[in-house]
């Protein structure tokens, strides 16, 4: 049983890299024709985002946080999402900077969007062997084609990351750490042994090769299972699976500070590991259940069944609860302890990222419930496929919710910068996954537990 990548699907990708990079060129280009000389008549001309008494307004609110933190620790320290604003700028030059931030936000958000859902895959792929479960080894190969793009996304990640330098993270901005300079930032300049450029690529670099290597032996034994005559692959593969689960949960966590939560060095969560890793568990097992009603509309998987579709359902429904769960920890916690350094993470999400921040919440918590808590449609590939989408573009609206307000403010937009930075690396996604997927048979036929999966009911 074996799949080749259609001309249609490889020119399909190809298309939609082709306007991605049309859409992140015009958002480049657009960023840069605000300078320093026509910045002044572009603030006089624009009608962006209510009238000038609401900007008043929002500058007030961030100034007023930055005075309590001031108040209550002794120390120059800033609302989380206009740290750049505090550091000497004109309004002017703060606007500038953060019209230069939104094309690399939208292609950082995008890049680490499609990474996130490999990852999680990739995980969920080292449970099952690890678990032993009997019901999952029929949809194997299509987490092994997934799982195939954790090291080109992941280096994508990083390659945006070292390009757009201080645009993303303002601890990378020049004199942050140096006393006396205008750019001095204490408490930045106190977490500098953790959070500078060198330590962030060689963290990056080990947490991409641990996953990588994972996946490079966890397929190689996978393919060696089905030809072999006992089951020593499996059992290889079984150690190495909860060998990975230790290494993944520590530098999951440490990546999502590094990645994430360090564009708002002046802000930090406990639980955040977790939250980020429950969206990409959800985000992963959603792409898995799309890509198999897609190979099975294609006559393919024969062995996977309403059953299977109705696990991964559930799945997609668990982890949806899972993550609200963590959400409103996080968010509970904070908020009623109203700390002022704390707080003003989730003040300047309300105020200036009111849609996508309870949007979010409606489509990653109360879409999922609402479609996938009958059991019955959950059987309905069509209904997975709809409740797919909405959780994944909710995921989306997450990661650009935990970006943008710390580089953009409330300049923020879906448009073409963010569209065409989504086509781009949906293109990539699809031609690396559907590529390793044509690559090996889809059955992995010689699995102990092949027989209960090709007959699981539930």
């Amino acid at each position: 049983m074996e799949y080749k990548i259609s001309n249609r699907l490889r020119i399909g990708a190809i298309v939609l890299m082709v306007l991605g990079l049309l859409g992140v060129g015009y958002g480049f280009m657009d960023a840069h024709s605000v300078t320093e000389e026509n910045i002044t008549e572009f603030l006089a001309n624009e009608d962006h985002h209510g009238d000038a008494h609401a900007e008043e307004s929002h500058t007030d609110s961030h100034e007023a946080a930055a005075l309590h933190v001031e108040d209550n620790h002794g120390e120059e320290a800033h609302g989380s999402s206009h740290a750049e604003s505090d550091h000497g700028m004109s309004h002017e030059e703060h606007v500038l900077h953060q019209i230069h931030n939104r094309p690399w936000s939208a292609l950082y958000i995008a890049a680490f969007f499609f990474f996130m859902i490999a990852l999680g895959v990739l995980a969920f792929y080292a449970v099952q062997y690890a678990a032993q479960a009997g019901w999952s080894p029929v949809l194997f190969r299509v987490m092994e084609g997934i799982t195939s793009y954790v090291l080109p996304g992941g280096l994508l990640v990083l390659a945006v990351a070292f390009a757009a330098d201080s645009h993303l993270f303002v601890w990378l901005t020049d004199g942050v750490t140096e006393v006396g300079n205008d750019n001095y930032d204490a408490l930045v300049a106190g977490k500098s042994g953790w959070l500078n450029k060198t330590g962030f690529f060689i963290r990056g670099l080990i947490f991409l090769a641990g996953w990588s290597l994972y996946r490079h032996f966890s397929r190689k034994f996978s393919l060696a299972q089905d030809s072999a005559d006992d089951n020593r692959y499996f059992k290889k593969n079984f150690r190495i699976a909860a060998a990975f689960l230790v290494f993944f949960i520590y530098t999951e966590s440490m990546m999502s500070w590094d990645w994430i939560m360090s564009v708002d060095p002046h802000w930090f969560s406990t639980l955040f590991g977790w939250y980020l890793l429950a969206g990409m568990l959800v985000c992963g097992i959603t792409v898995i259940a799309m890509i198999a009603i897609y190979l099975k509309s294609k006559g393919l998987l024969e062995h996977v069944n309403d059953s299977h579709i109705h696990d991964l359902a559930k799945f997609m429904f668990g982890f949806s609860v899972f993550w609200t769960y963590l959400w409103f920890s996080q968010f509970m916690l904070i908020w009623y302890s109203n700390i002022p350094e704390e707080v003003t993470y989730f003040v300047t999400r309300i105020e200036d990222y009111n849609l996508p921040f309870f949007g979010m919440i409606a489509m990653n918590f109360i879409f999922p419930l609402l479609l996938l808590m009958n059991s019955d449609f959950k059987r309905v590939n069509w209904f997975v496929i709809m409740a797919g989408v909405v959780i994944l573009c909710g995921h989306y609206i997450d990661i650009f919710n935990m970006i943008m307000p710390a580089t953009v403010g409330d300049r923020w937009f879906i448009g073409i910068p963010e569209i065409g930075s989504i086509l781009l690396f949906a293109g990539i996604f699809l031609l690396v996954v559907f590529t390793a997927l044509s690559k090996h048979p889809l059955l992995a036929k010689r699995s102990p537990f092949i027989e209960e999966s090709k007959h699981f009911h539930y």
